[in-house]
């Protein structure tokens, strides 16, 4: 029986290499000579440092703008206050792993609710939907990239 899961996952490398171009392009931006700014990223968490406000939001857009070149849909970024500590400015942004219980109950909810020939069900952090025909499966597909369900959405493990 043909299958497929819903997940909303975020590419490690891809995260690494999005936080290495954003840092190029702070050192050879023109108004951030002499400053001290930077990228770190620790697992699914980035943490932009600067020494002024307007500073880390022009980084926050550096970022987002690295991400979406390497294919890492912004909407997974949580994005927290700038906190400022001495003379330095750091604001964390932490990039969503996962769907919550409330993100996959409202996915099986819009599955259900279109009355399409597909069983959908909750297994952790994704949802796995199965069909008898891959028609269906694809419809389930286009009808998910639709909904804004406030968090990207991948669809993997396809089986036929």
């Amino acid at each position: 029986m043909p299958s497929f899961d819903v997940v909303s996952e975020v590419d490690l490398h891809q995260l690494t290499n999005a936080v290495d171009q954003a840092g190029r392009i702070v050192a050879n931006r023109f108004d951030f000579k002499g400053i001290d700014a930077s990228f770190e990223r620790d697992e699914r968490t980035v943490v932009i440092t600067a020494e002024a406000d307007f500073q880390v939001e022009q980084m926050e857009d550096m970022l987002r703008s690295a991400l979406i070149k390497c294919d890492i849909d912004p909407m997974a970024m949580d994005v927290g206050e700038p906190v400022t500590t001495g003379k330095l400015v750091k604001q964390t942004v932490i990039l969503r792993h996962g769907l919550d219980s409330d993100q996959c109950k409202s996915i099986v909810k819009c599955i259900k609710s279109k009355r399409m020939k597909v069983q959908s069900q909750i297994q952790g952090d994704q949802v796995r939907v199965t069909g008898k025909k891959r028609d269906d499966l694809q419809q389930v597909m286009a009808l998910l990239r639709e909904e804004d369900l406030g968090s990207p959405l991948q669809f993997s493990n396809f089986r036929d």
